[in-house]
């Protein structure tokens, strides 16, 4: 593997830097192709979207009345619920994750617990320098809300990414000129 293997390309990312003061950004309302969504079937268009708006903070782009509600945060961060007959009983081994600041960690947990009580794990600390945050919505989706937390080159997190070839943004000058 050679050194240029990974670079920095934070610059086209909707997500902060990682650190105390990090903002999140304002909700991205603009239409795009999206590069990337999650179809979430749901047999309670309202209810779901009650629980993805108010829990986990997505706000509602658009909607087919009855068939399809989009939620969007950030700039790809879609998700897309579509009415079904059923869903599973169980929550999937699969999940889906999405990005946020870790000032908004304990404010999301709140709101989920206040909406389902039971529906919420963590939050944890994970090898690779996240706060994750797990949560099962009422369609019995598997939802990871991740922030990454401030990268500390003495931490054993910062170890384990050094060890795979990633280093903090700002230690290498970004060089999306060569590798776009």
């Amino acid at each position: 593997m050679s050194d240029d293997t990974y670079y920095n390309a934070f610059e086209i990312s909707p997500v902060p830097a990682p650190g105390p003061d990090a903002v999140p950004p304002e909700p991205f309302r603009g239409i795009y192709g999206m590069p990337a969504f999650v179809n979430i079937p749901t047999t309670d268009l309202a209810a779901s979207v009650e629980f993805w708006t108010r829990g986990l903070g997505f706000f509602e782009l658009f909607s087919i009345p009855g068939t399809l509600v989009h939620l969007r945060r950030w700039a790809f961060q879609d998700v897309l619920l579509v009415a079904a007959e059923s869903v599973p009983e169980q929550p999937s081994a699969m999940s889906f994750s999405f990005s946020g600041v870790l000032s908004q960690v304990d404010s999301l947990v709140e709101a989920c617990r206040a909406l389902r009580p039971d529906a919420v794990e963590g939050p944890r600390d994970t090898p690779w320098n996240t706060r994750d945050v797990e949560v099962i919505t009422p369609e019995n989706a598997r939802i990871v809300f991740t922030a990454a937390k401030p990268f500390d080159p003495g931490t054993q997190e910062a170890r384990n990414l050094e060890a795979i070839g990633i280093t903090p943004p700002g230690e290498t000058p970004g060089d999306n000129e060569r590798h776009a």
